[in-house]
């Protein structure tokens, strides 16, 4: 079995997110990939829409597609969503044999070495980077020091192993859809067709998220 987390507070969630979450558990070859809702991320502002709003629009969004699981456990405790402790809590459910792997954006794996405990993260886990073709930023000083020769070219050489390695990967079709830019139209009252799912569409739209006013 083969694991994955991707984390984000999906504000709203959208199809890059999900398209992103199919291609990464596709070319990981992961049994299940937890897209777990942070609540209020410790480096980022606190959304304006609430966590609870904002896992049943995950939930709508991911439907029944195989393999990917809404998950709501950062909800369930008290202050700020530390991913190392979502990734303990992972590793005690499914084993230390496991291949689990936690999958972050490049712009968050720049700013890795500021994370809560951020050495701990590859003693649980491997890291997994969606990387953007034709991009490139120099990497801080903290992170080259955090990552040192984790690094693999391959899936199969990552998963040989439980935890404990880094791979940068390159999706088939990155989209360039922002939440921010979601929610900007939708203050606006401009459309937001086939920027996300209609399911998520039409539960925004019934319940008035987003919206001017709100």
């Amino acid at each position: 079995m083969r694991i994955g987390m991707l984390g984000g507070t999906f504000d709203p969630v959208h199809n890059g997110h999900l398209r992103s979450a199919v291609e990464v558990r596709e070319a990981l070859g992961l049994d299940r990939l937890h897209l777990v809702l942070a609540p209020k991320p410790p480096l980022r502002d606190t959304p304006q829409v609430s966590a609870t709003q904002r896992l049943a629009l995950l939930k709508a969004g991911i439907g029944d597609t195989l393999g990917l699981l809404a998950d709501d456990r950062e909800l369930q405790r008290a202050g700020p969503s530390y991913s190392v402790d979502t990734l303990a809590e992972l590793r005690q459910q499914y084993g230390n044999d496991v291949p689990l792997a936690m999958i972050i954006g490049f712009d968050a794996f720049l700013r890795l070495a500021k994370w809560d405990r951020a050495a701990q993260l590859f003693e649980l886990s491997h890291l997994v980077v969606i990387a953007r073709p034709g991009y490139y930023s120099p990497w801080p000083s903290a992170l080259k020091e955090l990552v040192g020769d984790r690094e693999v070219d391959s899936v199969d050489i990552l998963m040989q192993r439980p935890y404990g390695g880094m791979l940068m990967l390159e999706l088939p079709s990155l989209m360039a859809i922002s939440a921010t830019y979601i929610r900007e139209r939708l203050q606006a009252g401009k459309s937001v067709r086939y920027l996300l799912p209609e399911a998520v569409e039409q539960a925004i739209f019934q319940q008035g998220l987003y919206q001017s006013g709100e």
